[in-house]
């Protein structure tokens, strides 16, 4: 099972693995989450990231979740990421979360385009439906 760890602002993460936990009604095996707030410097929190990464990554991978490109979680995701086993994908919301959760155990191609689709997807104009 591909791991998934959370790199975001603050605690954006938790409240996502917290609504993900009360969707799915249990939680999820090989889900963690990392916060940064704004004073931390995401070069110190390089070894608690590692760390973070190791719990959930047990040989089939991990895919790491942050929130926006270019921000300081995201910069320290990118320094976590492998290509293959330690994948990325910026731009993090319930239904990307939702959707990793689901393909993890079809391999790290199938769950990158589904975590992807799955974000962009659960974007919807509520009156366009």
């Amino acid at each position: 099972m591909i791991g998934i760890l959370l790199i975001t602002h603050g605690s954006y993460g938790e409240a996502l693995v917290q609504n993900a936990c009360h969707v799915l009604d249990k939680r999820p095996p090989l889900l963690n989450q990392l916060g940064l707030a704004a004073q931390d410097d995401p070069l110190d929190l390089l070894p608690l990231a590692q760390r973070m990464l190791a719990l959930v990554e047990e040989g089939d991978g991990a895919l790491v979740l942050t929130d926006i490109f270019g921000a300081s979680p995201a910069n320290l995701a990118l320094k976590l990421l492998e290509p293959g086993r330690i994948e990325g994908i910026a731009g993090v919301n319930l239904p990307m979360l939702l959707r990793a959760l689901s393909y993890r155990d079809r391999g790290m191609e199938t769950l990158l385009i589904r975590a992807r689709d799955g974000g962009r997807d659960g974007v919807i104009n509520m009156l366009d439906h």
